[in-house]
């Protein structure tokens, strides 16, 4: 009986990536994780008007591919996490891939051994301009020396215990900004790994808002991480 996979279920969150997401998840496809072909994928769309829905129904033949309604980034993590029976969740942003096939089977490897309830790992921009690469590698480095404080991860890959990311009631749909870290500063930091290896993204996000703006608002909300109600403002980060 071809039945779903109990350990594992993939979130996609996405809204018109049809540049981006079949390299996701042909990277997907690929992983030497046994149970790939039976891990149930949801791909929660925001009204996408390009190819997005179509390109990812392609995948259907080897991976069991769901289309469900998204929303901003935290909403449609949580529509997937909200349809999930396993006992982890990976939540990948579309516009990355994973080019290590291993690295789902080494993260919940870890993650098992180790009772972790978040893992992330490190995340690279090899098509970038210098600064893209030297930003993305400042981010590793605050990932590895923030369990001593409070955890960071950013969406781009986070690996989380289904119980404990229920218990703490998911991601807050309220935030527009920096919805990951407000989620995984709440895990205790012997609870929280970077998994060694990275996810490939571009550098579209630097593209779009300017290397020092984003270095700002990244600077900004380490310093208000005690500072809840600054999560709460608008940081016109999707303008």
């Amino acid at each position: 009986m071809n039945t779903s996979n109990p350990e594992l279920t993939i979130v996609i969150p996405a809204k018109n990536e049809e540049g981006y997401i079949g390299k996701l998840l042909e990277s997907i496809r690929i992983q030497d994780y046994q149970p790939i072909g039976r891990t149930e994928i949801y791909v929660a769309d925001a009204n996408s008007t390009d190819r997005t829905r179509e390109i990812a129904q392609q995948f259907s033949e080897d991976l069991r591919i769901h289309i469900i309604p998204g929303g901003l980034p935290s909403v449609g993590r949580n529509a997937g996490a909200h349809l999930a029976r396993s006992r982890y969740l990976l939540f990948v942003d579309a516009d990355i891939e994973l080019p290590e096939p291993s690295l789902v089977r080494r993260s919940l490897e870890v993650a098992k051994s180790q009772g972790l309830y978040c893992a992330t790992t490190n995340i690279r921009c090899p098509q970038g301009s210098l600064m893209d690469r030297l930003l993305y590698g400042g981010n590793n480095l605050v990932q590895r020396l923030a369990r001593y404080f409070k955890p960071f991860a950013t969406g781009m890959y986070m690996l989380w215990d289904r119980n404990f990311f229920n218990e703490i009631g998911g991601f807050d749909e309220r935030i527009a900004y920096a919805e990951d870290y407000f989620l995984t500063k709440q895990v205790p930091g012997k609870r929280f790994g970077v998994i060694p290896g990275y996810v490939v993204t571009s550098n579209r996000r630097f593209r779009k808002m300017g290397h020092w703006k984003a270095a700002r608002l990244f600077v900004r909300t380490a310093l208000h991480t005690w500072d809840t109600a600054y999560f709460y403002k608008d940081h016109k980060y999707f303008e």
